[in-house]
């Protein structure tokens, strides 16, 4: 018998995964000595049989009971995302509003019946993917007027249902997680190649509900230009919208579900743009003895329509902490790649724009394979999710912040967050890295790590996150470029959005939602 993997209902990854305490400790020990800081004492994660949640106040009707569950392990994964705010809480077993039902539904008739049961019920219907929000948007925090909350866990629809070769597009439910989706295609020889960094659990229709930034550094950046169309189910009927490479009939119906959130509907299926594999590859990793001049070049490469896959540069400190440069050097991780031609002409262009920038390059271009800066960064960048758990157990406060701003302000910006940041922390490390470049300007993704007070986290984080969102705000930049708004960026995207498209979006959502049951409190209040 096969028994299926269970994720850790606290923190991130599976449950089989979770290093032994002995591990944990050695692991922590190298982190203090790296970041200067940190606790001597590791404290354990909560254990599942000593978590204790308030009795469910909802209980699905027969003819839904073998889609739900209302049990422990549940009701607490399903409880959070994977915030450091949602980190502390679960890992230390405060649950503070965990969902009263989970339902997984396994295509779109039990969806619609869970939705109108909760209709019936009076009950708040939290749509669930991966559960990697870090902005607060699947806690099952409502209303009290709700008579509960359930969480409706869209893992069961999980397929690649079509394949249109010729026009390289796929119509994938929104429950398949990135691996899984790739698996499906790679047997038609195609991919989908959006990887944010929590590919590995994420889903489909949480990016497309999040509109969810992924690796390529330019044209692609973000899951809106792989969306050809969405199939959603909302309590007023369905939503889909036709199938086509563009449109000018009026405002997209699209977009609109981009980005919603899962205030407008339950995101059931997309067509997406999908290609051929890359067959060439090119990386450079350039050091640069100054963030600007790191800056100066990336702008350089954005402006100049060589388009690169990556082009994420690193500041000094962020470079160090990871290991991908020597100390005091900034770094630019630089990538191509095709499924048609050679790029060693577009990489060797790309190398003189970084050398007109005193850009360089200690280790030659590779073509077909990755160079050492790079690899360094990418093992860095993808155990970052790991390691949070072992920091949190270590005493260490780790966020990130990441927003976008024009160029002709991006040095003014940067500082003015990361001063406010550090002068809320008190003590700690804000660095800097840009995630996504423009013609026209760049998305800064901030790393905040400092000694946490134990006890007071979650005070000494809403501090922090306050001070940032309010430089960020005030800057002139937007609250968030890729991680959406949930509940937690909710106070300043209110203050950044025009007041009349905010009237717009009520409406819509009264229309869509007229009992305001899905996921309450996230865009617009119910």
């Amino acid at each position: 018998m096969v028994t299926a993997r269970r994720r850790k209902f606290w923190g991130w990854g599976y449950e089989d995964e979770q290093p032994d305490h002995a591990e944990v400790e050695r692991s922590a020990g190298s982190i203090r000595s790296h970041l200067g800081f940190g606790a001597t004492d590791v404290e354990r994660p909560i254990a599942l049989e000593d978590v204790e949640l308030p009795a469910p106040r909802l209980e699905p009707p027969p003819a839904l009971a073998h889609l739900c569950s209302s049990d422990t392990y549940e009701r607490a994964a399903h409880a959070y995302g994977k915030s450091y705010r949602d980190l502390v809480r679960a890992f230390r077993g405060r649950f503070d509003h965990p969902p009263d039902v989970v339902a997984r539904p396994a295509d779109e008739q039990e969806l619609e019946r869970v939705l109108a049961w909760c209709a019936e019920a009076n009950a708040a219907a939290i749509p669930f993917g991966g559960g990697t929000s870090v902005v607060g948007g699947v806690e099952p925090a409502v209303p009290e007027h709700y008579a509960g909350a359930v969480t409706i866990d869209l893992g069961e629809m999980d397929r690649v249902l079509e394949v249109d070769p010729v026009s390289r597009a796929a119509r994938i439910q929104a429950g398949a997680t990135g691996p899984a989706l790739e698996v499906q295609l790679k047997a038609h020889g195609l991919t989908l190649r959006h990887y944010p960094q929590s590919f590995e659990l994420s889903t489909l229709g949480g990016w497309i509900a999040t509109r969810s930034g992924g690796h390529f550094a330019t044209l692609a950046t973000h899951v809106d230009d792989f969306v050809e169309s969405v199939r959603a189910l909302t309590p007023s009927g369905v939503w889909e919208s036709r199938r086509l490479p563009s449109s000018g009939a009026g405002p997209s119906p699209d977009r609109l579900l981009i980005g919603s959130e899962g205030v407008l509907g339950v995101i059931t299926e997309a067509w997406v743009r999908v290609q051929a594999p890359p067959r060439f590859k090119a990386s450079a990793g350039v050091l640069f003895k100054s963030f600007e001049d790191g800056l100066a070049a990336a702008r350089g490469i954005a402006q100049s329509g060589l388009y690169p896959s990556n082009c994420r540069l690193l500041d000094p400190l962020e470079a160090s902490l990871t290991g991908a440069a020597p100390p005091g050097r900034a770094l630019l991780v630089l990538g191509f790649e095709s499924s048609d031609h050679p790029l060693d002409e577009w990489m060797n262009r790309a190398c003189e724009i970084c050398r007109e920038h005193r850009g360089e390059l200690p280790v030659p271009p590779s073509v077909g394979g990755r160079g050492e800066p790079e690899s360094a960064w990418r093992e860095a960048f993808l155990q970052m999710p790991y390691l949070r758990d072992t920091m949190v157990a270590t005493g260490i406060l780790v966020e990130t912040l990441e927003t976008a701003i024009t160029w002709d302000r991006f040095g003014v910006f940067v500082a003015a967050v990361r001063e406010r940041t550090e002068a809320a922390l008190g003590e700690g490390r804000v660095s800097c890295r840009v995630t996504h470049v423009y013609p026209d300007g760049a998305a800064p993704y901030f790393t905040v790590l400092a000694p946490a007070r134990r006890g007071s986290e979650l005070e000494q984080w809403h501090e922090a996150k306050a001070a940032a969102s309010e430089a960020i705000l005030a800057a002139g930049g937007t609250i968030t470029h890729h991680h959406a708004v949930g509940r937690d960026h909710r106070p300043w995207y209110d203050r950044q959005r025009p007041e009349p498209f905010a009237s717009a979006l009520r409406a819509a959502k009264a229309a869509v939602d007229p009992g305001g049951r899905l996921n309450p409190g996230v865009l617009v209040d119910p």
